[in-house]
């Protein structure tokens, strides 16, 4: 017998049931069926990697699942429904799952389920249509909550992070004066009207730059709030810095790295508009040959503004001699030519 306390609410569509159960309980007592198994079914096929990465985040001492797993109860199962319960006379499988399953295999799979309780709402007498119906308003009129919104409050964390890092980066190098990105890039994703240059969004920047901090950064903030130890990657330059909690010391690299490319390229730098450099092109190519620019200028113990300066120069002649130019005609926006622009400035620096 399985005796669960709710509250209920009713919409236009009908009745719900609002209530909480264990959710080690809550995966012995539903199923999922993807469409691909059955032609009455709603369910997209699972996925693995999210489910994966859901149990990972189990781990994390401030795991929180509060959005209610959605259940349609099979017709043919016993149940009463009293003033302030509902009776299910046996433990057995009582309904599918019409939005919630990789939460819930997730959890599963992280053997953790029996420190979460998860809210439910439990919705009787469905027809397919209506499950279809509901299935699809859920997934298809949610609005994405923009990356650079996300990054920007990483600063609230007390506990150390790729993401954070880089979003106090990012917001370094939009404040100071002497940063190329002085107000240039787009925070929480908006252009201001005072921004007439800015051509990168803070998410665009902050998504790119934590891969030179890390390979996990979801793992690395998991990490930090156990209290466990980081571990280096030597094909990371900037991440023993990150761990050492030198936060300078990256930022200093950086303003050194962009300075020397805005040396370099100053004519495109005054007209971001009139090239791919200062977008999200020639930004995400910058990042990708960042760890030959580092290792080279580490070998020399030279990781100064005219280092970089100096590298960049050499790029420079190598796209003339190449006749390219960093327009969107020699460099169409899409990640092939990101990583061919990539490419051609490791070849330089080699």
């Amino acid at each position: 017998m399985i005796v669960l306390k709710y509250i209920d609410f009713t919409q236009p569509i009908g009745t719900f049931y609002f209530s909480k159960i264990n959710a080690q309980l809550l995966g012995s007592i539903v199923e999922t069926t993807p469409r691909s198994g059955s032609s009455s079914a709603i369910q997209r096929d699972e996925s693995i990697t999210r489910i994966n990465e859901i149990a990972k985040y189990c781990d994390d001492p401030d795991a929180t699942f509060p959005t209610p797993i959605i259940i349609s109860v099979y017709d043919n199962v016993d149940y009463e429904i009293n003033d302030s319960t509902i009776v299910f006379s046996k433990q057995t499988i009582i309904g599918e799952v019409i939005d919630g399953q990789h939460r819930l295999k997730g959890i599963i799979k992280s053997n953790l389920a029996e420190k979460f309780d998860l809210p439910i709402v439990l919705l009787f007498d469905l027809t397919e249509e209506e499950k279809a119906y509901i299935f699809s308003i859920i997934n298809s009129k949610q609005t994405k909550v923009s990356m650079s919104l996300i990054y920007d409050l990483f600063a609230l964390s007390r506990h150390r992070s790729p993401q954070k890092t880089s979003h106090e980066i990012a917001r370094a190098l939009n404040n100071d004066g002497k940063s190329p990105f002085f107000n240039r890039l787009k925070m929480l994703g908006n252009k201001t009207s005072e921004q007439f240059h800015a051509t990168l969004s803070q998410g665009t920047f902050v998504k790119h730059f934590i891969e030179l901090l890390s390979k996990s950064p979801d793992e690395d903030l998991r990490n930090s709030k156990n209290n466990l130890e980081l571990k280096p990657n030597e094909n990371l330059p900037l991440r023993q810095y990150f761990i050492d909690n030198e936060d300078s010391i990256i930022l200093k690299i950086t303003l050194n790295l962009f300075r020397g490319l805005r040396n370099v390229f100053y004519n495109l730098w005054e007209n971001p508009d009139d090239n791919i450099l200062w977008k999200t092109t020639g930004y995400f190519a910058i990042i990708k040959a960042f760890n030959h620019l580092y290792l080279k200028g580490d070998s020399m113990n030279d990781l100064s503004e005219e280092f970089f300066t100096h590298q960049f120069r050499i790029f420079k002649e190598h796209l003339e001699q190449n006749n390219l130019r960093l327009t969107s005609e020699d460099f169409p926006s899409n990640a092939q030519q990101q990583a061919r622009l990539s490419k051609i400035l490791i070849e330089s620096i080699k």
